[in-house]
C-alpha cells in the first residue's frame, strides 16, 4: 500500500562547515535561549537520487533557477539497499521548500537485484502521478547516506536537524547498485532550519550569533561534484 502526502510549504535555511565544528556547534543549540530539545532518536538517512539524461535537476540548481525539484527515493536505517520508504519529490521556490511524497511499504531491493529490476518493482507499487515522475527522471545518479540529529525549539515552531558522516556512491555507471565504491568528500556537516513563513523574523533572530555562515548548500550537487571527479 502506499499513499500520497506533503509537507506545508516552509522557509529552509541551511549552514555547513567542516565536521571539527561539530562539538561548537551542538553546544551553542543546546545553550541557546530557545531552549533547543532533542526531537526525535537520531537515525541513518539514505536516499538514492534520481535525475535525466541532461542532469537538469543539477543543471537548474547550478544555474539558480528559482522554483525548481529533485527526485529521490529516501529510506531509513541500516540496509544499504532501498527497503520500504517513500518516493519525494523536493521542491522549491525562493528560499521555501516544501516535499511531495509516496509512502512504499514493501521492500523494493535485495541483494543481486540490478537497477532495472528495483525500478520496475517500484514502479509496480506506485500511482500513476509518481510513475510519470521515474519516467521523467529515469536515472539513478548517485546514493547517500548519513547520520541525523533532530532539534526543535521548547515552543515547537523551529525545527533543526544536523547531518554528520555523509557518505555518496556513484550510481550512473553499472547495471547493479553500488554499495562499495565510495566517493571521496571532505568531512563536513549540515545543519538545517525549517520553519513556517510566519516564524521568520524570530528565526531570523534566533540565527544571529549561530558560530557558521549561512549559504546555498545542496547534498545533491555536492555529491554530484564528488562523484564527476572519480
Amino acid at each position: 500500500m502506499n499513499a500520497k502526502g506533503g509537507d506545508k510549504e516552509r522557509h529552509e535555511i541551511k549552514f555547513a562547515a567542516y565536521e571539527t565544528s561539530y562539538d561548537d556547534l551542538k553546544k551553542w543549540l543546546l545553550l541557546h535561549p530557545a531552549a533547543f530539545i532533542s526531537a526525535y532518536p537520531k537515525r541513518i538517512v539514505n536516499n538514492i537520487y534520481f535525475d535525466t539524461w541532461e542532469y537538469r535537476a543539477f543543471s537548474e540548481n547550478l544555474a539558480g533557477i528559482s522554483e525548481r525539484s529533485k527526485l529521490r527515493y529516501r529510506w531509513y536505517g541500516e540496509s544499504e539497499g532501498p527497503v520500504s520508504g517513500s518516493l519525494e519529490i523536493k521542491k522549491k521556490r525562493n528560499f521555501f521548500g516544501w516535499k511531495e511524497r509516496f509512502r512504499i511499504d514493501s521492500d523494493i531491493w535485495y541483494p543481486g537485484l540490478p537497477w532495472s529490476k528495483v525500478l520496475s518493482r517500484l514502479k509496480s507499487v506506485l500511482p500513476i502521478a509518481g510513475q510519470l515522475w521515474l519516467h521523467q527522471n529515469p536515472m539513478p545518479v548517485m546514493l547517500n547516506r548519513y547520520q541525523r540529529e533532530y532539534f526543535c525549539t521548547a515552543d515547537g515552531l523551529i525545527r533543526a536537524t544536523i547531518d554528520t558522516n555523509q557518505k555518496v556512491f556513484d550510481q550512473r555507471h553499472g547495471s547493479r547498485p553500488n554499495f562499495l565504491k565510495e566517493a571521496i568528500m571532505q568531512k563536513t556537516m549540515v545543519i538545517e532550519f525549517k520553519f513556517a513563513r510566519e516564524d521568520r523574523q524570530s528565526a531570523v533572530d534566533l540565527l544571529s550569533t549561530i558560530p557558521i555562515r549561512v549559504g546555498r548548500h545542496s547534498k545533491y550537487m555536492n555529491a554530484v561534484r564528488s562523484i564527476s571527479m572519480v
